[in-house]
């Protein structure tokens, strides 16, 4: 009796606390929206399963979870306590890109770097709320929607806010459909809704080699703290666009990318153990990340509006929602939108013009909050 009243008190049933069942619920509804939904299945559903797998308690003695040093889940999740796996999501990024609508109409490049507004304002919100100048960066940059960017920067300034911040970021990105359109539609008339936009025109292969050398040599001058997320972006491009590295592409865009979201997602989702996840301080940050998502929509979209005013061929201001960084997904939302209003009007590829621009422009605004604050 005594062995089996010592198993007994090992077993997740009689550890069980109310945080970890609300934990394991949240888990549930994460993979439900992602396989009833389709909202972004392919990061909510390992995230969902790994938020139940990092809430099954068991006693201190057992090295099981992420933060027990030694356990499989902690080698597993060095990767994202060490800015290693967003990098590689970077380079597979860039292996799937196609800049050619941004270089065909660089203009749209000024939406992309709009939409950052919501990066900033954030900062400011979450350092008058009493965050640490580090741990308000880490914060504000969820407004990027960038889920690798908002990792990679939280693992270098506030690593004990990592769960909390990879968990906003992925929910807003998987959001994109639900939280943009009523911001588009909030801001802009029916008549600026309908405006189409010319074709753009053919990109050379030269210019394509030529961009991802040239913009990664501008954008780590201006921001080094930038150069492991930019450098593997304008690497994966340039092995798409070369013509010459097409299995090594392959590979980038597909084997590699889908191994490592895999990694990332189900073992930040075993970060958030109740004990650590659970507390005021993380829902300040999903409170933060929603608004700061909402302002960088609406900044894109204003941008837009506001640029009409001195050009001759206007813009369709939805195109500016696109400057947020959940590529291509935005984008998507752009299309869905100005669909609506004209079923023949198709904004997808000019919207992703700004969408590769803002992913550009969040790992830039990352690269600069990491140089600023670095001790």
């Amino acid at each position: 009796m005594s062995v089996l009243d010592s198993f007994l008190g090992t077993t997740g049933f009689a550890t069980m606390t109310s945080g970890h069942l609300m934990m394991i619920v949240i888990g549930i509804i994460f993979i439900t929206l992602a396989i009833t939904k389709d909202y972004e299945p392919l990061l909510l559903l390992p995230i969902g399963f790994g938020i139940i797998v990092g809430n099954i308690p068991h006693i201190k003695s057992m090295a099981l979870g992420v933060y027990d040093a030694g356990s499989v889940l902690y080698y597993i999740y060095f990767g994202v306590s060490q800015g290693i796996f967003p990098p590689l999501i970077f380079l597979g990024i860039g292996a799937m890109t196609d800049f050619s609508t941004m270089l065909s109409n660089p203009k749209l490049v000024l939406l992309g770097a709009a939409a950052q507004v919501g990066i900033f304002l954030t900062l400011i919100g979450a350092l008058y709320i009493g965050f640490t100048p580090e741990e308000a960066a880490a914060v504000a940059i969820i407004g990027g929607a960038d889920g690798p960017t908002a990792i990679f920067l939280s693992a270098k300034l506030a690593p004990h806010l990592l769960g909390a911040i990879a968990i906003a970021a992925y929910s807003y990105m998987a959001l994109v459909p639900v939280i943009q359109p009523p911001v588009m539609k909030l801001l802009t008339t029916r008549k600026e809704r309908l405006i189409r936009m010319k074709e753009p025109r053919e990109i050379s292969t030269r210019e394509r080699i030529i961009f991802p050398i040239a913009a990664f040599l501008i954008a780590a001058l201006i921001a080094p703290g930038s150069i492991a997320l930019l450098g593997m972006l304008f690497f994966g491009n340039l092995m798409k666009e070369s013509g010459v590295t097409d299995r090594l592409a392959e590979t980038a865009r597909h084997a590699m990318v889908d191994i490592v979201t895999i990694l990332l997602g189900f073992s930040v989702g075993a970060s958030t153990q109740a004990d650590t996840f659970l507390t005021p301080q993380s829902l300040l940050i999903f409170g933060l990340g929603a608004i700061s998502f909402a302002v960088a929509t609406a900044g894109g979209v204003l941008f837009a509006k506001t640029m009409n005013l001195f050009l001759k061929e206007k813009i369709n201001p939805l195109v500016g929602a696109a400057g947020v960084s959940a590529v291509p997904d935005s984008a998507r939302v752009v299309q869905m939108v100005g669909q609506e209003e004209d079923p023949q009007n198709y904004l997808l590829m000019h919207a992703m013009a700004p969408n590769v621009a803002g992913v550009i422009g969040s790992a830039i605004g990352a690269g600069i909050l990491w140089s600023v604050l670095v001790k």
